[in-house]
């Protein structure tokens, strides 16, 4: 990339945790001629890269944990630098140029934890290094000479070597801080060097071999030591020396031999931190609790016990942290309970058996851990903190319920069951009376109150005044406007002038770098010297120092003659609100285009001209055409969304996964077979988020599941139909880590350097509104700009995430977006933690959680208080409809039919249907039947009756309805063969006339069933095709039914059972011979309770179906022969002698599809097949309630739907007294007979296969 764009002004970038390994390193950071600093750390580099030399200017150079070898000689060459960080590396000896050390401004040198066997020799050149790092390696020595030129050090690592002694020149040092010697063998070493070390405030010595005999003495010298670690030594007690220390804050001296403490530790008065884990300890000193300042005491691995532990512990008011597992502990003093700042009590491994009652009450506890305490058992809590909150923030009481769904409200009474009355109570109650007890309760109130108005005498007064109604305006709030967020704080401060742009309904600052500065300082901008475009608004301030010597103002707002209406009210609105703002006591006055006041001329020295256009955007939608760019992210996760963007493509598609494809104003949702449902209905709550916010709920979201697809998305993917999608992805990707990056701005430079990100999680609080942020997400490059930052750092900005993106080796489809703070796309948020959840469940209340959302539970409850809609349990149930209205609506509808034809698939290709199999269906095949429907023509409206001539009425039109229909166990491939053959005929021979329905078994609608007159017929398995050999026949069952209204009759095959058997309906039974002339016998079985109508339907149906050597038998119930048909039914079994099921059944569908959860009712002519594996159902049969779970549902819905049941139940009992419900649970595939009987030809479920 050529270096005339932003390159050369970016003065510092941070590339952390970017893959350049394999050659992928950026060449055009050789373009960052003007780079001051640069951070590889964690890049994967195992040479450092030409492009570094060419860097002339570089500063601080920052290489951290990678796999370099070699420095290189020509690293030398960087004149400028003064930081060099190479630790966590495989430097060796020979790796490392020794004239960098000859650099003048060196002062950092970081080589540790790298392979260095000895102090690289030109080292003592750097004389004017401060901070010097050689931990983690393997050196044994340490020259004498390193420390005569090196006298400005101030930190010094030299930890983790196999150094066993120091050279006396570090005396010498006498600016040192900081000194870290850990993990060395310094067991001959006296150091007789450190007092001379004046200066010297934290001294590390882990594991040097310490003991008494070679402590360092005179450390009591050093005043100014705050910091020693001396643990994993061989101290018996604790030094003397180190009692001396007034100034120590942290001590460690864990992992010695220590078995007790001296009483002068009160001179330890500043000590903040003290660890004396895993040594010998049995007590502690009564003198614990003058250490005033102690906030975290380690006791870990000793021996204490219940005595050992000081009783005014409790006077440690700044403690936070108390740790003594694995010690001997059976109870803890009431006194460390009262230490009021307490955040973690660590007590696991011990042997207690309760803790104080008080220890609830510590407000700020955050942990406490007692694990492997086989005795304990805590103490109550007390009564005010068992207070416990409504069900997910849900109030599932039934009259709020009720109240959301604009039903009325159950009566009281209705609710709670009448409780019986109890005698003895009532005795009581009685003897209390008598006692005098509530009388004299009641006179003593009357007294308190007769009393409370004499003190009283203006209260009849006030009584008195007529009550006025409060006038409208009264009523209304006016709302407290934050003007920091409009104006900057600093505003009118300083005498000049200070001008605004309009833009997007807010006010820009005119000048360069968004400051209000006096007028002479920014005769640079356009509108300061009185240049201002035609078509915009702006505000102008006048500071001016009064007679008074006080601060005032002047207010002005110019209107352009172009400007948009938008612009000029929101000029006059910001004008106020800048007055109220500064407090003024001036009018804000209107300047207009062409005719400006003198005073306003007067403000600018050259006069004031006019600029053709505008430069500023209206804040109103303008009409256009917008273009989205194709975009395809694979979703995965379970309670939080992850979407990684992919190409849109067929191969990447993974059967695992759920993908979201984006075309504009088309969203496709592919569900993969082994994919999670909850992934897909999250996936599909980002769907309708992207609509509702960024496409004004004008686009459709089509959910696709593998294997039935439909034909729009293959077209939008741009692929052939395909059933088999195998898996792409490998079993061990993990998603690429996010980087953010914050771009700084200066006099004249850029800077890129990363935001930390926690736990590598982001979270919302990590943009600031002042700042512009690049977030890099490898696949997705996103530009967020907060509303306080400067026009110039927004474009500098887009144009370094341009740079970023092209520079870092990146997948083809990645692009830049644009977020503006407050209308940040949805993938975006998707990125963050918390950022807009689909569903907000706080299920634990963590510490975390309290700092992060309050403690108050009553301001989160109503912050996050969820959406629910439960209105359909409270509807009235459908009628069902009668049997004169569906006849003349199937007459109706039949009337406007002109023609029917039937066509069946046969292999791979439909043919038509034999008439006489016109009505008869098999569950394994699919069906077309292309309907013809006239269309009446419609007389003018001036047209009278009888007044036009027939030759001069319009021509009668017609309109084409294709129904598919696929039986519950066909595949899929009926559809696209369909799609791709039959269905493009149709439009070519119809046009725009044509209309496509797909319907699936017992799911059709009553138009397309009315076609055949209630001879619905639906048989297992496959049609028997003309040619096919004659197969074994074997016993057939049907059973007839009607669901909510006549016309929805079908007569559905069934296993043959008595206990199927219902008086309510009529029955087919078909009991086959094994003879030539006669294949068997047909039984018409005809319910006690059925309806004749019912009795005729099947007769016809049997006739028709069973014509040619079959005999054909009508019978009622009770009159049924032994032979054939309780022989052919399986024998005699008990059956249900009633349906009154069919007077309330009821199917309702709980979901979180919506974006909240909402229950929904299905209609009266439901079916198995409307149970959705990924929801929750609830089937109310008149007697039982029950709640149906599905294999892909999530525990939120499942929680909720109970609840949601529970309400459902207890509705019921208000209008239904006389029929009562009990609650039931139906797992998949472990159905009770009560909860299939509802379902009109219960069978196997559907399964997709592989």
């Amino acid at each position: 990339m050529a270096a005339t764009g932003v390159l050369p002004f970016v003065r510092g970038v941070d590339f952390t945790k970017n893959d350049f390994k394999d050659g992928k390193f950026p060449h055009d950071v050789a373009d960052m001629t003007g780079l001051r600093w640069l951070r590889l750390n964690k890049t994967g580099l195992e040479n450092i890269p030409p492009e570094i030399y060419k860097l002339k200017k570089l500063e601080h150079f920052n290489i951290t944990r990678n796999k370099v070898e070699n420095l290189g000689e020509e690293l030398a060459n960087l004149s400028a630098l003064r930081t060099l960080n190479c630790r966590h590396n495989k430097l060796v000896d020979e790796g490392i140029p020794q004239e960098v050390f000859s650099l003048e401004d060196l002062q950092v040198v970081d080589l540790s934890h790298n392979n260095l066997k000895e102090v690289p020799p030109e080292l003592e050149k750097a004389k004017n290094c401060i901070v010097l790092n050689l931990a983690k390696n393997n050196i044994e020595m340490i020259p004498n000479q390193l420390f005569i030129n090196l006298t400005d050090l101030i930190f010094v690592d030299l930890s983790d070597n196999s150094l066993e002694t120091l050279p006396p020149q570090m005396r010498r040092l006498t600016n040192l801080q900081t000194l870290i010697l850990n993990n060395n063998p310094l067991i001959h070493a006296q150091l007789r060097q450190l007092p001379a070390l004046v200066a010297l405030e934290t001294l590390q010595m882990r594991n040097t071999q310490r003991t008494l005999a070679n402590f360092p003495s005179g450390l009591d010298t050093l005043s100014n030591l705050q910091d020693i670690d001396l643990s994993g030594n061989d101290l018996p007690r604790v030094p003397e020396t180190l009692y001396k220390l007034t100034a120590i804050k942290r001590l460690n001296l864990s992992s010695n031999q220590i078995s007790e403490l001296s009483l002068v530790i009160d001179t330890w008065v500043n000590l903040e931190t003290l660890n004396l884990s895993r040594n010998n300890l049995t007590a502690l000193p009564s003198s614990l609790h003058k250490l005033s300042s102690l906030k975290k005491l380690y006791l870990n691995s000793n021996k204490l016990d219940f005595e050992g532990i000081p009783a005014n512990i409790g006077k440690l008011h700044n403690l936070e942290i108390f740790s003594a597992a694995y010690n001997n502990l059976e109870l803890i003093p009431e006194g460390l309970c009262r230490c009021g700042k307490l955040k973690k009590l660590i007590l696991n491994g011990n042997r207690l058996v309760t803790l104080p009652d008080i220890l609830h009450l510590l407000p700020d506890l955050e942990t406490l851990d007692v694990r492997d305490n086989p005795d304990l058992v805590m103490p109550p809590k007390p009564s005010e903190m068992k207070k416990t909150f409504e069900y997910y923030n849900i109030d599932f009481s039934l009259n709020n319920q009720l109240r959301l769904a604009g039903a009325p409200t159950a009566p009281s009474t209705g609710q709670s069951p009448v409780h019986k009355s109890d005698p003895v109570a009532r005795k009581l109650r009685l003897r209390r009376r008598r006692d005098g007890q509530e009388s004299e309760k009641v006179l003593k109130g009357m007294r308190d109150v007769a009393k409370d108005k004499e003190h009283m005498p203006n209260l009849e007064e006030e009584v008195r005044e007529p009550l006025k109604p409060k006038k409208w305006n009264e009523h209304l709030q006016k709302p407290q406007l934050d003007y920091s967020e409009i104006f900057d704080e600093d505003v009118g401060q300083i005498p000049g002038i200070t001008c605004w742009e309009i833009e997007n309904f807010l006010p820009n600052p005119v000048d360069e770098d968004g400051r209000h500065l006096p007028v002479v300082c920014v005769k640079s901008s356009e509108a300061m010297n009185g240049k201002f475009y035609e078509a915009d608004c702006y505000i102008v301030l006048k500071t001016f120092i009064d007679d008074t010597n006080s601060i005032n103002w002047q207010i002005w707002f110019w209107i352009g003659e172009r400007a948009t209406l938008d612009k000029k009210a929101c000029s006059a609105i910001h004008a106020v609100n800048l007055r109220n703002l500064l407090g003024a006591e001036c009018r804000t006055i209107r300047e207009e285009m062409n005719d400006e006041s003198d005073e306003f001329l007067d403000l600018f020295e050259n006069g004031i001209s006019y600029i053709e256009g505008g430069r500023t955007a209206s804040g109103f939608y303008t009409v256009e055409n917008i273009v989205y760019e194709p975009k395809m992210y694979r979703a995965s996760g379970v309670k939080r969304i992850h979407l990684e963007r992919t190409e849109p493509n067929l191969v990447h598609l993974d059967r695992r996964y759920v993908f979201l494809f984006d075309k504009g104003m088309d969203i496709f949702i592919w569900t993969g077979k082994l994919a999670k449902g909850v992934t897909r209905t999250k996936t599909r709550l980002i769907a309708e988020k992207i609509n509702k916010n960024e496409r004004k709920n004008k686009a459709e979201i089509r959910m696709e599941a593998q294997g039935t697809e439909s034909s729009e998305f293959w077209k939008a993917l741009g692929e052939t139909p395909t059933a088999f999608v195998g898996e792409c992805v490998p079993d061990d990707f993990e998603p690429a880590e996010p980087h953010m990056y914050k771009v700084g701005l200066g006099m004249g430079y850029l800077e890129l350097p990363q935001v930390e990100i926690p736990h590598n999680v982001l979270t919302q609080k990590l943009l600031d509104s002042k700042n512009v942020f690049i977030l890099d997400c490898k696949s997705d490059l996103f530009v967020w700009i907060g509303k306080k930052s400067t026009r110039l750092i927004r474009a500098a900005a887009l144009k370094l995430s341009q740079e970023l993106c092209a520079m870092i080796d990146r997948p083809p489809f990645c692009s830049v977006t644009r977020c503006l703070e407050g209308t940040e796309p949805q993938i975006f948020k998707t990125k963050f933690i918390g950022w807009d959840d689909v569903i907000a469940v706080d299920y634990t209340r963590t510490a975390e959680s309290v700092i992060r959302r309050g403690a108050d539970m009553k301001v989160i409850m109503e912050r996050d208080k969820m959406k629910t809609d439960l209105s359909a349990l409270f509807m009235p149930r459908q009628p069902t409809m009668p049997l004169e209205e569906a006849e003349s609506i199937m007459q109706e509808w039949n009337e406007d039919l002109d023609s029917m034809e039937a066509f069946v698939l046969e292999g791979k290709k439909f043919v038509r249907l034999p008439s006489e199999e016109l009505g008869i269906f098999h569950n394994e095949d699919c069906y077309v039947f292309l309907c013809r429907y006239w269309v009446p023509a419609e007389l003018p409206e001036d047209a009278e009756e009888g007044e036009e001539e027939e030759e001069d009425l319009p021509e009668e039109d017609f309109k084409c309805v294709v129904y598919f229909w696929q039986g519950r166990m066909a595949s899929n491939m009926g559809w696209l063969t369909f799609t791709f053959s039959l269905q493009k005929k149709f439009e070519s021979l119809f046009g725009d006339k044509l209309e496509v329905v797909r319907t699936h078994q017992q799911q059709e609608n009553l138009k397309f069933l009315s076609h055949f007159k209630r001879m619905f017929v639906i048989r297992n398995g496959k049609r028997k095709l003309p040619n096919a050999p004659e197969e074994k026949p074997s016993t057939e069952f049907f059973h007839l039914r009607a669901n909510g209204s006549p016309i929805a009759t079908r007569c559905v095959q069934i296993q043959p059972c008595a206990s199927f058997l219902n008086p309510r309906f009529c029955y087919i039974l078909m009991v086959p011979f094994d003879s030539q002339d006669l294949k068997g016998v047909v039984y018409v079985w005809i319910g006690g309770l059925a309806e004749h109508e019912d009795a005729v339907v099947a007769e016809k149906i049997a006739y028709k179906m069973y014509q040619d050597n079959f005999t054909i038998q009508m019978i009622s119930e009770g009159e049924e022969p032994e032979n054939f048909f309780w022989v052919g039914i399986g024998g005699r079994k008990p059956y249900d002698k009633d349906a009154n099921y069919m007077k309330y059944a009821r199917l309702f569908r709980c979901s979180n599809e919506k974006g909240y959860f909402s229950v929904s009712e299905k209609c009266a002519d439901f079916c198995q097949d409307d149970l959705a594996d990924d929801d929750v159902m609830i089937l109310d049969n008149g007697e039982q309630v029950f709640l149906w779970v599905g294999r892909k549902t999530s525990d939120v819905e499942i929680k909720l739907a109970f609840k949601s049941a529970q309400v459902y139940i207890q509705h019921l009992r208000n209008k239904q007294p006389d029929r009562p419900r009990k609650l039931l649970l139906a797992m998949k595939y472990k159905e009770h007979r009560k909860f299939t009987k509802c379902f009109h030809g219960w069978g196997k479920y559907k399964e997709v296969k592989e």
